[in-house]
């Protein structure tokens, strides 16, 4: 598929996600582009040394299309992710498409059965699971210290800015929903990595403050068949941007707090238990570069096609998360929330 060593990539949607992805990996590999506003697209084509050479279109149908690509990067509203996922699997090409990845997890069935019919892997960005507090706190909870799982809590939400209710994550036939399916399948994913699949689900969204059809906050206490817990909060309501995410073991906790920027900055907090029990051992981790979450995990989808591994953010975990949202949708009368088409 590649020349050499090195993948040749289409980026669909030129926006400021796409901007990210194009800087996460070398430009040079840039070979196509489209988004509606087709300016976008050539602004996306300008990262490289040579935007002439860079296919420009505005209809992302001609990417997918061409055989110099061999990687296609979705990142446009929520509403057009798994179609062009599921025409980019069925042209043969390797995908990395933005979380949540569909509107809902039934948009996902076909997308999962060609990938695998077709042999190519799809990525699903979940790239919380890249920041370096989250890689060093799933290295520690490998080991095997923290004993067996009980519990994690989590927070995450920002201010919004605006204008926000007027943007299209504030319009549920392009997003699908809010907050819930905004940030909150971070917090799910980020859960079911350390907790695992769960089976009991309830929660309650809702809208507080911003004038728009969709939730500005979501609330869930989610359950394993051997109650493990996930206590976890998501916000546009936030005010001063905030992550925190602490995962409980028997003999130890991990907090990290922070993704870097108007988050403050990253750190991941070690507390171990002592046989006499009181106040714990302490041992922090401040990360306080740029993110680099982004890098890091387009090179691991490089990595998962030289192996021809399954990634481990993968369609089934994307389904899994919306699984959930959809549960609380449904719970808190979140009618609107649109089913696959």
């Amino acid at each position: 598929m590649s020349v050499g060593d090195t993948y040749r990539i289409g980026v669909i949607g030129c926006g400021l996600i796409g901007q990210k992805r194009v800087k996460a990996f070398n430009p040079a590999q840039l070979v196509a582009c489209a988004d509606l506003q087709e300016d976008r697209a050539s602004a996306l084509a300008r990262l490289t040394a040579v935007p002439e050479k860079v296919f420009i279109s505005s209809d992302w149908k001609t990417v997918i299309q061409r055989d110099d690509v061999d990687i296609v990067i979705v990142s446009t509203t929520n509403k057009m992710l798994a179609t062009i996922t599921l025409a980019a699997v069925k042209a043969g090409k390797h995908v990395l498409v933005e979380k949540p990845a569909a509107l809902s997890a039934d948009e996902l069935k076909p997308v999962i059965e060609i990938a695998q019919q077709n042999q190519c892997l799809v990525r699903v960005g979940f790239n919380h699971r890249y920041h370096p507090a989250l890689i060093k706190a799933r290295a520690i909870y490998e080991s095997g210290v923290l004993g067996d799982m009980m519990f994690v809590r989590g927070r995450y939400g920002h201010g919004g800015r605006i204008g926000y209710d007027k943007e299209w994550r504030a319009d549920p036939t392009l997003s699908g929903g809010g907050e819930l399916i905004d940030q909150g399948v971070h917090l799910i994913d980020l859960s079911r990595w350390f907790l695992g699949d769960f089976a009991q689900v309830t929660g309650f969204a809702h809208t507080y403050f911003w004038k728009m059809p969709v939730d500005d906050n979501g609330f869930m206490l989610l359950r394993t068949t051997d109650n493990k817990t996930a206590f976890l909060h998501v916000s546009c309501t936030e005010w001063k941007n905030l992550f925190s995410f602490e995962i409980y073991g028997r003999d130890a906790k991990l907090h990290i707090e922070g993704l870097g920027g108007s988050y403050g900055t990253e750190r991941l907090t070690y507390y171990k238990m002592l046989p006499q029990m009181g106040p714990p051992e302490t041992t922090i981790w401040e990360y306080p570069m740029g993110d680099n979450s982004w890098k890091l995990e387009f090179e691991a989808f490089l990595e998962d096609i030289r192996l021809a591994r399954q990634p481990s953010a993968n369609l089934q975990d994307a389904q899994a998360a919306l699984a959930v949202v959809e549960a609380i949708y449904k719970e808190s009368g979140y009618d609107h929330h649109p089913q696959s088409t």
